[in-house]
């Protein structure tokens, strides 16, 4: 056990550090490019301040999650008999499988976010890729993460806490990974909005998952949650209030990709729900609130969305909001690691 948290520290702590570090030159390049933030005029009239702070910060935690993930997992599937015996019972090359896969999920969905960013700094206007140039993407490369997983033998089957074995929902399982995975990813780029919020939300997302897959003995997959948590805490260096730099779609897609690479990594995306709260409630609600403006002809269900504006125009700080939506992923991300400790024995 010494080891397993000696090997999880080192990943999170490198991750920190290069996030960090990366940010103290990247901010000032920015800067020297004119790469900044253009605020709207539909939102609350205080960001107007935020006009011109850097966008594209979430290339810190992308060069550092990367990094880290790359050489922890290469030392895990070469040496991992080495550091950690032959007693635990997980595939090393399945597991590897869905960790590189994964990061190139995230990657794919970061480049998308950093042709919107770069089209929105260029032409000096918050609007860049279409919505629908955004999504026929997010599903080409979420099919291709599937299909990856499919060449390489992953199966279809999930497993769900409390229920005997593993659910296999045959072809239907890349249609509806396809849908949740294109879903999430918008939700993790909606809750991109407040200073901190997003890097809080995903850093305790990552730290759940650190837990769960050290329970299940994925140890490729704790080092891989791990340097997420490390390269969002050292963004958040940046970007808590007042920011000194936005994550921007680049960082925001990046950040989607990776949750959903972690659920699927445990074989449980089913604890998207649970450790999602945060991301889902911030998506729906722009739907309902869209949906509400056309049913009733211009009346709205909040004063904005999404649901973070909402609090901050009925006068929270950016810091409360970041502290109880925090504290709000941190609580489902304990009952996600108890769901799993009792209700996931005997499939691995």
């Amino acid at each position: 056990m010494v080891v397993y948290g000696i090997w999880t520290f080192c990943a999170a702590i490198i991750a920190f550090i290069i996030s960090a570090v990366v940010g103290r030159f990247l901010i000032p390049y920015l800067h020297k490019l004119n790469f900044g933030q253009t605020i709207l005029d539909i939102g609350p009239s205080w960001h107007k301040e935020k006009q011109g702070t850097p966008v594209m910060g979430g290339i810190m935690f992308i060069v550092a999650i990367t990094f880290v993930t790359f050489v922890s997992t290469f030392v895990y599937i070469f040496a991992g008999n080495d550091l950690f015996g032959q007693s635990h019972p997980i595939n090393v090359n399945s597991e590897a499988v869905y960790i590189f896969a994964g990061l190139g999920l995230a990657l794919a969905n970061g480049i998308i976010g950093f042709i919107d960013d770069f089209t929105k700094v260029v032409k000096k206007r918050n609007l860049g890729l279409t919505a629908w140039q955004k999504l026929i993407l997010q599903f080409a490369v979420a099919g291709a993460y599937l299909a990856a997983l499919a060449i390489s033998g992953c199966g279809t089957s999930m497993i769900i806490p409390f229920v005997e074995k593993p659910v296999d929902l045959g072809f239907f399982y890349y249609i509806l990974s396809a849908i949740v995975i294109v879903g999430i990813v918008n939700a993790v780029n909606l809750t991109d909005g407040v200073d901190g919020l997003d890097g809080s939300i995903t850093f305790f997302v990552a730290v759940s998952f650190m837990l769960i897959s050290s329970t299940l003995f994925m140890l490729g997959v704790t080092a891989f949650s791990a340097a997420v948590a490390g390269g969002c805490l050292g963004f958040l260096v940046w970007n808590f209030h007042p920011a000194k730099v936005f994550m921007g779609d680049t960082g925001s897609l990046f950040l989607g990709g990776i949750v959903c690479a972690l659920a699927f990594a445990v074989k449980m995306p089913i604890l998207l729900l649970p450790l999602g709260i945060v991301y889902l409630c911030e998506m729906f609600s722009v739907i309902l609130q869209v949906g509400y403006f056309k049913l009733t002809h211009g009346k709205r269900l909040f004063k904005m969305s999404p649901i973070h504006h909402h609090f901050e125009m009925s006068g929270w700080s950016e810091v409360k909001i970041v502290a109880v939506f925090s504290a709000v992923t941190a609580l489902f991300g304990l009952v996600s690691f108890l769901l799993v400790t009792f209700g996931v024995r005997g499939m691995f």
